[in-house]
């Protein structure tokens, strides 16, 4: 069984950083590749970033090219996402997913396409 726990969320001010932490445990077929979400109130979730551990390959939401980058530490299964310059609207709950059912990258951004996921982590942005 696969689990998956974030950390790192907190409150910072605009153009301030964070930096997001994913465990992930279980069979490593079932996290060969991992996402970033985030949910704000009112609003859908949506992908932010995400990546193919077999290649370091990595996916990005517009909204965040630039500004955040996702990794890996091999050696601890965690997951990473370095959020540098956050803007108020970058404020949510912030989720790590993994168990990917359909194909990378297409299915990438559906939230309904990745079956293990962690309790979510908020981060506030103050103006």
């Amino acid at each position: 069984q696969v689990q998956v726990a974030e950390s790192g969320g907190g409150t910072v001010q605009s153009g301030g950083s964070l930096r997001l932490s994913c465990a992930a445990t279980g069979p490593e077929h079932r996290r060969v590749f991992m996402s970033w979400f985030r949910q704000a109130p009112g609003k859908e979730r949506e992908a932010v970033a995400g990546i193919d551990t077999q290649f370091d390959s990595t996916l990005y939401a517009d909204s965040v090219k630039d500004r955040f980058m996702v990794s890996r530490d091999k050696d601890d299964n965690t997951l990473y996402l370095q959020m540098n310059n956050l803007l108020p609207e970058d404020s949510a709950v912030y989720y790590c997913a993994t168990g990917l059912l359909d194909t990378w990258p297409r299915a990438w951004p559906r939230a309904s396409a990745w079956s293990f996921w962690g309790q979510g982590t908020r981060v506030t942005v103050s103006s």
